[in-house]
């Protein structure tokens, strides 16, 4: 998206020019994601806790110390990666 705002302004203003360049794309794209993970990584993960008090579901068939160590971990954690993923792509991309 920011490359068809900017690239067309590129010819009246020269330091546009580098939106044509992948490798500054995706320099963005990963510092993007990255800035959008930090700022709403943790937001996301005290909601999910909230939203699921056990947390994690823990076979009883499995090693004892996930009993100790897995408790309370919040599944759905991947959703975040997948939004800064998303947006930083829709962001960056040509």
């Amino acid at each position: 998206m920011l490359y068809n705002f900017l690239v067309p302004l590129a010819d009246d203003f020269s330091p546009l020019n580098l939106f044509r360049y992948i490798t500054f794309r995706a320099g963005g794209g990963f510092f993007t994601s990255l800035i959008i993970f930090f700022t709403f990584g943790g937001f996301s993960i005290n909601f999910l806790k909230k939203l699921q008090k056990e947390g994690q579901p823990i076979r009883k068939d499995g090693p004892k110390e996930h009993i100790i160590k897995k408790a309370g971990t919040p599944t759905m954690g991947g959703v975040i990666i997948l939004l800064a993923v998303i947006v930083s792509t829709l962001l960056w991309a040509r």
